[in-house]
């Protein structure tokens, strides 16, 4: 059986993106799309949808205050927020709130995919469940161990910047099986080999990165890269 979902998202552009997204995961049928908050409060009461993929800024008014009007009038739907705020108290209301789970703008899609693939998990254990033990209360209230908390910020030491080692990243991600010396990823990201060493070894540190030592044509030792 789909579970049921309604966008409410006030720029149209966002919200059929999320609706393209939505399309292209099993399970889940979008029943309807609403750009303010008094329509998202009529479509809701209407269509009783299982899930609603919330925003935060309306013109007429603040998601949040949405959620408290779903949880005041028993509504059985829950709640996924997709936003651009990032504001402490968003979330802690947002938590207060009973979100299912909140989700930092811009969307990216195996980020949805991925919760949305959690949400159905955690339905169908809620399903299995007659008589609850502590832990299956466990279960259902722990958040799956691949979903990182993209609230919080990743802390970078000095000389590591958050756009530079994006592109590091994405060039694992794009040549995973592939071994880069410093070098070679310097020349890929517009960096010097040092520089470009630093953002390998600060990889390595966090274990997303392999360090192996390669063997050139005349002995000398170098270090290469590879995903993890």
């Amino acid at each position: 059986m789909s579970i049921r979902v309604v966008i409410a998202e006030d720029d149209p552009q966002i919200a059929e993106i999320q609706r393209r997204f939505l399309e292209r995961i099993d399970g889940f049928e979008l029943i309807g799309m609403a750009h303010g908050i008094a329509e998202s409060k009529d479509l809701i009461e209407v269509l009783q949808p299982d899930l609603l993929l919330l925003d935060v800024y309306f013109p007429d008014g603040s998601g949040l205050d949405l959620i408290r009007h779903v949880r005041a009038h028993s509504s059985n739907t829950d709640i996924i927020l997709i936003t651009a705020a990032k504001d402490v108290d968003t979330l802690r209301e947002a938590m207060h709130g009973g979100v299912f789970y909140f989700l930092i703008k811009p969307l990216v899609y195996e980020r949805l995919e991925e919760c949305l693939h959690n949400y159905q998990e955690h339905l169908q254990r809620l399903q299995e469940v007659s008589t609850l033990a502590q832990k299956d209360v466990d279960k259902l209230f722990q958040a799956p161990a691949s979903q990182k908390d993209t609230f919080i910020e990743e802390r970078l030491p000095k000389g590591v910047d958050k756009l530079t080692l994006g592109k590091v990243r994405q060039t694992f991600a794009e040549q995973a099986s592939r071994h880069f010396s410093a070098e070679e990823m310097g020349d890929i990201i517009g960096a010097s080999r040092t520089t470009a060493r630093r953002y390998l070894e600060y990889l390595t540190s966090t274990n997303e990165a392999v360090a192996e030592v390669s063997y050139g044509t005349v002995g000398r030792p170098e270090r290469r890269y590879r995903k993890a």
